[in-house]
């Protein structure tokens, strides 16, 4: 007995570690943790009590790496459970049929200049 129904797709694989990691997410996620441990560290070892008392009380180096680390991680956490999926076939199709970027869609294929030289060639009308 299976849980899945009859005419339901099969689930998408995961994509490779690499597409995840260079994710643009990866990347910003791993400057805020690389500058926020930078910042946690001279919170804790580097501020003096003068530093602090012209800051308000507030340990500004500490608190503004810890909330970098946490943004950081959540980039992280982000880029894992919502990971870059690389086009399916079906869309490379559809690209092709529709003679343009799929983010145009078909009008502006259909009237950009290049595309519509290009169909003109093809249709024997550009020798």
């Amino acid at each position: 007995m299976s849980n899945r129904a009859e005419g339901a797709p099969a689930r998408a694989e995961r994509p490779p570690l690499s597409a995840i990691l260079f994710d643009l997410r990866s990347v910003i996620g791993l400057l805020f943790v690389v500058y926020g441990l930078v910042l946690t560290i001279l919170g804790i070892i580097g501020e003096s009590q003068e530093e602090i008392a012209k800051a308000g009380g507030l340990s500004l180096n500490l608190t503004t790496g810890i909330v970098m680390l946490v943004m950081g991680i959540g980039f992280y956490i982000w880029a894992f459970t919502k990971p870059p999926m690389p086009p399916t076939a079906e869309d490379e199709i559809a690209h092709i049929d529709e003679g343009g970027p799929l983010h145009m869609g078909s009008d502006f294929a259909e009237t950009h200049p290049d595309e519509v030289a290009r169909r003109s060639r093809r249709q024997g009308h550009g020798h």
